[in-house]
């Protein structure tokens, strides 16, 4: 009985640790955010031209296409205009050993004390440089 506890913990280890890597990259990409660094916002996104951006409009495929959608939608150079940003992770799950999905709140606070909120679905892939991005559904 012992022999197959120790084999959960050892199974269980990646995952904890897959949570926390992606984790971490999800306060990173925040952080860019709120100093108005597009590309270091980006950068968790991957480089992958599927990559998809599903917005109440459609679907915006690759990194060019999200960092066009972004610089029309927000002022990067104006902190009034862009927010600062912060997640809360709502719920993750593996999806196998070089997927998983990271279910988030996301917090756009500005200077006048207004508030933008909602919900953020990403699936990562497991990639040379690392977890990134290759599906984001934000609402």
């Amino acid at each position: 009985m012992m022999a197959f506890w120790a084999a959960v913990a050892v199974a269980a280890a990646p995952v904890a640790s897959d949570r926390q890597t992606i984790e971490l990259a999800m306060q990173a990409t925040a952080a860019a955010w709120s100093k108005g660094d597009l590309d270091g916002f980006l950068r968790i996104y991957s480089e992958d031209p599927a990559t998809s951006f599903v917005t109440s409009t459609g679907v915006i495929r690759g990194k060019a296409a999200m960092r066009g959608m972004y610089l029309k939608a927000y002022s990067f150079d104006d902190p009034a205009k862009r927010g600062a940003l912060s997640f809360a992770t709502l719920e993750f799950r593996p999806l196998g050993r070089d997927k998983a999905l990271l279910i988030s709140r996301y917090t756009l606070r500005y200077p006048d004390a207004k508030t933008a909120t909602g919900i953020t679905s990403v699936v990562f892939s497991r990639e040379k440089a690392g977890w990134r991005i290759v599906a984001d559904h934000s609402s």
